[in-house]
Parts: C-alpha cells; structure tokens; sequence
C-alpha cells in the first residue's frame, strides 16, 4: 500500500530541498556509511534514501542498481511515518508491504529495516536502510547502529548545507566589499584632480593602490569559490589586465600566469607591490615616449618559497635614491613585504629597475566536499 502523506508533508519537502541533495553527484562520504552499515547488519542492500513528494531517491545505494522508485514502491516512505525506527521481519506479512512490486518475486526484498534521518527540527527527510532477501531480524545491537549511522549521515548533510550557505554568503560579502571599494577609489580619483600640492596627490595614489589591489582581489573571490586562498597567478593576471588598460601606448606589460596557491592577504600584499612598480615605471621609466616593457614574473621554487620579480628596461634611476618617497615608492613596498615577511630586493641602474622577493606561501586549510568523479553501484 502507499505510505499517506506525512501530517507535516510541506514542511517536510521544504525541509528536504533546502539541503540541495536531490540529483547531486554521488559522494564517498555517505557510500562508505552504506557500505558499514550493510557489513554490520549481513544485508546485500543498504540506502540512504530521500523521501521526495512523487519518488525516493537513493543518494547512495549498495546491492541496488536504481537510482530511485516511484513514491508508490517507497517502503521508506512508511518508515518517516515512524518516530525513530522501523523494521518489518517479512514483507510479505506486512500490510504495508505485502502488496508492494518489491516483495514479489523478482526483487524479491522480503526484510526492511530503515532509521529515519531527521533535520535538526524533527522534521523527517529520508531514511538510513537495509534490505534482505529473506525474512530476517536484526540483533539489538545492529539496531543501535544503523540509528547511530542515519545521524551520521544527517551530519554529513548538515555540513555540506552550512558549507553552502557560508559560499553564498562570503560571495555576497565579497561582491559588495567590491562595489564599495570602486566607488571609494572613484571617489579618491576625484579628490586627487582638486589636490594643490604632489605630496598630497602622491599620498592619495598611493591609497587608491591599495584600495584597486583589495577592489580586485574582492572581484575575483566574488567570480569564483577561492574562500579564504587565492591563485595567484590568476589574481596578478587580474592586475595585470587593469594596469594594461592606463599603460602608455609606448609601454608594453610582459606576464605569463603560473598558479600558485597563497592566502588571500599574501595576495593582496603582492599585488599591491606590482601595482605600485608597474604604475611608478609609467610614470618614471619611459620619458619622452620612449617604447619599453614592464616584466612580471612569478614562480614556485621546489622548497616551496614563492618568488615574485618586477622589472623595466627603462631609464632607470641613480642608485643613491632608494630611499626616497619616490621612484617605487618605498614606504608601499615596506609594508607589504612587512606582511609577507620577506625582504626587497632592489637593484636600480641605468638600463632599468627589478624588484623582486621571496616568500612562503601560506595558503589556509580549505573544507571542501569531495565529489566522486564518477558513480558505480
């Protein structure tokens, strides 16, 4: 017989679509947890079954080739009726079952036993199952842990939801701290064209660096799912990008991406340091329309240390200036090395100027949810 409808059935649906599970990929964590769970009870079939409103889909299933069955067929969908636990010893002595296709020869699943997954509300979702061929029972202990193992499942989903709403939520964070931080540099923008003294014009260039670095690495956390670690390859491509379209039509910018994973505040320091040479070599390194090019190169040595050079073959500078608010800008770099705990390397002379440091990335732990690539019953 079909199972009715559970007393709280829209409550219920809503409950189970909120976890976005339906249709996903199959995932090692919950096939290993069918796995266990069909070793402990001796049963050829285990499930976890989600009970939609016309199917039960099976998000991972062993001894069983089907994806899902019609919500007629569903025996699971008696057991989120129960509060905790149902088992029926022999199908074919059950009126739940006893009419239903997979008792009949064939199928033949005459022993069912199922632990309800429940959200953390009590609202019921699905179940953990086991199934048998023949009328059987389970021990007290085999019970207890297909109990334990459905709370273990509703674990795995509870993660996997909070996972996603924190994506979506630091993706939000990001895209506004990003339309922010464009109309803050607009704003600088604006106020430098009214600025009397270059002390003043040159401090406010220096904060609209920094802020088109942080406005950039924002736009690129937004666009894709790097969390709290940044490719930065990808993210100097970014920088290079922008920094292409105010170059001098005489001035040619020379950057070939490698991917390196740092964190996202080593990013940010870097790409402040770039941004800084290659706007300072526009302004310093090619007078009188001079053509030139600007080289930015990345790489990863094998003990891991992540080096970064910037270089011009432009007029270059003396060497008795380093120290000066100009040329680089000196105070710019100070810092950012200071947050990636490295030193500068600067040679200045006549042919041109290279900057270059190296330090160690350090990327943070990533909780990501592993997908198989794949999925064989």
């Amino acid at each position: 017989m079909k199972a009715p409808l559970h007393p709280h059935q829209g409550e219920r649906l809503q409950a189970l679509h909120s976890y976005e599970m339906i249709d996903s990929d199959p995932e090692k964590d919950f096939d290993d947890i069918v796995q266990l769970a069909s070793s402990i009870c001796e049963a050829p079939i285990s499930l976890v079954s989600l009970v939609d409103s016309e199917r039960q889909w099976f998000k991972a299933s062993v001894g069983l080739d089907a994806m899902e069955t019609p919500i007629e067929n569903a025996m699971c969908a008696h057991t989120i009726l129960e509060e905790e636990f149902l088992e029926i010893e022999d199908t074919l002595g059950d009126e739940r079952t006893v009419d239903n296709p997979l008792s009949s020869p064939g199928p033949n699943l005459r022993f069912y036993a199922g632990a309800v997954l429940k959200t953390p509300d009590g609202l019921p979702i699905g179940t953990l199952c086991v199934l048998d061929h023949k009328p059987r029972s389970l021990s007290p202990l085999q019970r207890d842990a297909i109990k334990v193992l459905a709370r273990q499942v509703m674990v795995q989903m509870e993660m996997r939801k909070a996972l996603s709403s924190a994506a979506t939520m630091r993706q939000e964070v990001d895209h506004r701290v990003k339309n922010s931080l464009q109309s803050l540099s607009a704003f600088a923008r604006i106020q430098e064209r009214s600025l009397q003294t270059e002390e003043a014009r040159s401090a406010v260039s220096k904060i609209m660096t920094r802020i088109d670095a942080v406005s950039t690495l924002h736009e690129y956390l937004y666009k894709t799912d790097a969390g709290s670690n940044v490719d930065l390859g990808v993210y100097l491509d970014k920088i290079v990008d922008y920094l292409r379209q105010t170059a001098p039509a005489n001035v040619e910018i020379d950057y070939a991406p490698v991917s390196v994973t740092v964190g996202s505040q080593q990013a940010v320091s870097v790409g402040t340091l770039v941004n800084e040479f290659v706007a300072n070599s526009f302004k310093h390194a090619f007078p009188d329309q001079r053509k030139g090019t600007v080289n930015i190169a990345l790489s990863k040595s094998a003990s891991g240390a992540v080096s970064v050079i910037c270089a011009d073959n432009g007029a270059g500078m003396t060497p008795d200036i380093p120290s000066q608010s100009g040329g680089l800008g000196m105070k710019i770099a100070e810092i950012a090395c200071m947050e990636l705990r490295c030193e500068l390397d600067l040679k200045i002379s006549n042919r041109g100027v290279t900057a270059s440091i190296e330090f160690k990335p350090e990327p943070r732990p990533q909780y990501r949810v592993q997908h198989q690539a794949q999925y064989q019953a």
